[in-house]
């Protein structure tokens, strides 16, 4: 690889190119990306560079450069919020506003958590880059949960749980969804019905079947988290399953099971012997 081939626009105006057997010849002893302990690297970080500005850095030491030649599992969770922010301040690198966000966001499930406009209070970071993380993290969830879709089957809530606890892990709302299954029991959709508590005024019949009617689906099968993150069933849970499962008996659409997700566990109202 040439250096006069490297993309632009990975590359900050202000940091030069790095010839690539500097980086070869420091990465041959890394250790496997899964072995490497990202609160060492971080507190290295801190210790070493946290104040030098980029071009100040060894550069071996530039996240993107790093990237680049050591490979993504080389870099600290720091350094990789670095290379999404790619500037900093005035007073802050992008390191530093960096190290910022995750000493106040100390685990992934809070900074999952966190809005645009929370993001918006560090100083440096605008909405652009307020945006550019949040858009960040959620395709990086999207992703995780195309992998886990194509394993869901009829017959293994499991599978219908691993979907759905990547989807809630970080929601303080109840979402109600049903998943639509034809005659072969195939998936064909899902379809998200209501985000509030789960009552009979937001779970109404009608809106629960009028999509899978418009599918022609053989059966249904109900899902809905608890941001609690205890899957225990409520009285109304059970209670709101029952009368979905009349209302469908009389459409000819089979209730196959009501999922509730907790925060990396669920319940089955069909395994429970509650439905």
């Amino acid at each position: 690889m040439k250096k006069n081939n490297l993309d632009k626009d990975i590359v900050n105006e202000n940091i030069k190119i790095i010839e690539p057997n500097i980086l070869k010849e420091k990465s041959r002893n890394r250790l496997p990306s899964e072995l490497i302990d990202s609160d060492y690297i971080d507190s290295k970080i801190n210790k070493t560079y946290i104040h030098k500005k980029i071009k100040e850095l060894a550069q071996e030491d530039r996240p993107m450069e790093k990237l680049v030649f050591s490979g993504k599992g080389s870099l600290s969770d720091v350094e990789l919020l670095a290379i999404i922010l790619k500037t900093g301040s005035k007073e802050k690198t992008a390191i530093s506003l960096a190290q910022e966000i995750l000493s106040k966001y100390t685990n992934p499930e809070q900074l999952m958590q966190a809005s645009v406009e929370e993001l918006q209070e560090f100083k440096g970071v605008g909405l652009s880059k307020a945006t550019t993380i949040v858009a960040c993290l959620e395709f990086s969830s999207r992703i995780r949960r195309k992998n886990t879709i194509r394993k869901i089957t009829v017959n293994s809530p499991e599978s219908i749980k691993d979907y759905f606890v990547e989807k809630y892990r970080y929601e303080d709302r109840e979402f109600f969804e049903t998943l639509l299954f034809d005659t072969k029991n195939q998936l064909i959709g899902i379809q998200e019905i209501s985000i509030g508590d789960l009552s009979r005024s937001l779970v109404s019949p009608r809106e629960v079947y009028k999509f899978a009617v418009r599918r022609s689906a053989e059966s249904i099968i109900f899902v809905h988290n608890h941001p609690s993150g205890n899957p225990e069933p409520s009285k109304d849970d059970v209670l709101v399953t029952k009368r979905l499962i009349d209302a469908g008996n009389i459409l000819g659409i089979t209730v196959l099971d009501h999922i509730i997700i907790g925060y990396d566990n669920y319940v089955s109202l069909k395994r429970e012997n509650l439905i």
